[in-house]
């Protein structure tokens, strides 16, 4: 047996003493592990410099970098992510509906957890903060593999958040880390039915690819973010520039960035001059179609043209597609063609326009007159997120606590027979 299985059966031992624990002690679990977070920052900031330094001589790009890095603020951060977590109301008991029969039995469907989530991610510790305090508030026990990338400050992470478990009397192996960058413990993961019960993973398209189709456990598919900007012919211009920037370039690295730009021919000679030049001025690589080349020729900025696979492409870095189109219908049908079901933006001053937007596009979060950085569990309400669901069954979108439960049926009887 290899070690991630070995830690998975740990992990099935002790989630039924999570699955037990009344709401509160599980909020203060959350509360002791956050804690032990905040006392122990200096000991994960030490270990977060070293995977950054050898995350630079391996030449991460700057956006992996970004999201690797802990630093005082970002630990604050977390604490704060995980406290608002256990504030959050119980996910765990509700009733989501009942009835009796005919017969006299009586149904309730209640909320339960779901028992061991597996989650297998990248270069983002945070995430380990995430999973483990959202995973406490379920009830559920968590095995979690970070990328090699964030090693040292996974493995600071999760120590901390244990000792916080173990001091209100919970059994500090519901929270596994494998610490390992060998492949063939995700393959173990991923094979370990009857252990596991849902895997996660979060990151990049290659990662997200192989776990859907290797993983013989269920898998909630967190997508890769091919997100659009379109500019309607009625959008405010001002407005334009300021979303496409912000939707662009606040963060490129994370998959609620925007990476194309869609705008209406009839209009683009008002609305794109003073957004591509404030792209341009922001460092972004501009690709894109005849129309949108010859414009963005007239008013001096650089724009190689775009491929098809540039219309299928997450950048992840200051790179942009921009194409026009005929209208919102083929808006719509561009989006749900090679977007990624994540996040999508018109920006209009036409109910029609926004509605007819709203309803045709196939994707988590919609937006009118808003940049699409705000799909995030913190942002949402949710406190953080295991990941943000681009497919549509059991849970979509930002994910919370509630989407790490499923349901049973309590039936109360007198006796009845069939």
């Amino acid at each position: 047996m290899a070690k991630a299985l070995a830690q998975a059966k740990l992990a099935r031992e002790a989630a039924p003493a999570l699955a037990k624990a009344g709401a509160e002690l599980r909020s203060e679990a959350i509360r002791a592990a956050a804690a032990e977070v905040r006392s122990s920052a200096a000991k994960i900031i030490a270990a977060n410099v070293e995977d950054m330094a050898e995350g630079q001589v391996k030449g991460l790009p700057e956006p992996l970098l970004d999201r690797l890095l802990l630093d005082e603020a970002r630990i604050a951060g977390i604490v704060e992510a995980m406290g608002e977590v256990a504030r959050q109301a119980d996910p765990i008991g509700r009733v989501l509906g009942g009835r009796t029969l005919p017969n006299g039995l009586r149904l309730e469907q209640v909320s339960v957890p779901l028992g061991v989530v597996a989650i297998i991610y990248e270069a983002r510790p945070n995430v380990t903060a995430d999973s483990i305090a959202l995973c406490l508030r379920s009830g559920n026990a968590c095995v979690l593999r970070g990328g090699s990338a964030a090693r040292r400050s996974c493995r600071a992470i999760a120590e901390a958040c244990r000792k916080g478990l173990a001091s209100v009397g919970l059994p500090e192996d519901a929270i596994q880390l494998v610490d390992s960058d060998d492949r063939a413990d995700a393959v173990e993961l991923m094979g370990a039915t009857g252990v596991i019960d849902v895997l996660i993973p979060r990151g990049g398209a290659s990662l997200i690819r192989t776990c859907v189709e290797q993983s013989k456990v269920p898998v909630i598919e967190t997508g890769t973010g091919n997100c659009h900007i379109y500019l309607e012919r009625s959008a405010d211009p001002a407005m334009c520039v300021r979303v496409c920037v912000n939707a662009k370039c606040q963060r490129p690295g994370v998959c609620n960035a925007a990476e194309s730009l869609l705008v209406d021919a009839d209009a683009a000679e008002a609305l794109l001059p003073n957004v591509l030049t404030a792209l341009s001025e922001g460092g972004v690589e501009l690709v894109g179609d005849a129309r949108a080349r010859a414009i963005a020729s007239r008013v001096g900025v650089t724009m190689g043209e775009a491929t098809d696979a540039d219309w299928r492409t997450e950048y992840l870095d200051l790179k942009m597609s921009v194409k026009c189109v005929d209208g919102v219908e083929e808006a719509i049908a561009h989006v749900n063609r090679y977007g990624t079901h994540h996040s999508e933006a018109i920006l209009t001053s036409s109910y029609a326009a926004a509605e007819a937007f709203l309803q045709g596009v196939d994707a988590a979060a919609v937006y009118v007159n808003a940049s699409t950085r705000f799909t995030d569990g913190g942002v949402f309400g949710l406190g953080a997120e295991i990941g943000i669901s681009t497919q549509k069954l059991h849970a979509r979108g930002p994910m919370g606590a509630s989407a790490l439960t499923t349901t049973k049926y309590l039936v109360r009887g007198e006796g009845q027979v069939r």
